[in-house]
């Protein structure tokens, strides 16, 4: 049991140590992680089922605002190739749209 313990442990350390929050994320959710311990653990044990089923977070990350920014499309790395973004459109005044038949 120890060892089984201690396997699972290194192998989730080594596996969110290398890898940011988005990718944590995304290795918890299609259960990759739960997958890697079961085959790390065949020497010791034949596991079947594991899930990983509590996550606490131990540091919080830095706050970057410009990973931030590159996230939300802000960025400056990121070019609007449409143009100005919200650019106003010229109607006439008391303009209504058609009326459609159906949907």
């Amino acid at each position: 049991v120890r060892n089984i313990r201690r396997k699972m442990v290194s192998t989730i350390t080594d596996d969110i140590s290398k890898s940011d929050l988005k990718g944590v994320v995304a290795k918890l959710l299609p259960d990759a992680i739960a997958k890697d311990i079961e085959k790390a653990c065949q020497g010791i044990y034949p596991l079947h089922d594991v899930y990983i089923r509590k996550v606490k977070v131990l540091k919080k990350p830095r706050f970057e605002l410009s990973k931030l920014l590159e996230l939300h499309g802000d960025g400056a790395g990121k070019s609007s190739e449409g143009g100005e973004a919200g650019q106003k459109v010229d109607r006439p005044e008391g303009y209504e749209p058609p009326v459609q038949e159906s949907v």
